[in-house]
């Protein structure tokens, strides 16, 4: 069981987050696993690929 306290809060341990839209995709901030500890770095490691509506493309 995973540790309440180290439950990503951008995406509430589900993995992934949805635009105004509904579309979903992987967290950007735990990296989709749903988990962020301390020390993990919310920064992405590459930039994201975008369409024209601004969603990010996988």
């Amino acid at each position: 069981m995973v540790d309440r306290n180290q439950v990503c809060k951008a995406c509430d341990g589900s993995g992934l987050l949805a635009d105004d839209e509904n579309w979903q995709y992987s967290c950007t901030v735990c990296g989709g696993d749903g988990i962020f500890v301390s020390g993990d770095r919310p920064e992405p490691d590459h930039l994201f690929k975008v369409d024209e509506n601004n969603r990010t493309m996988e």
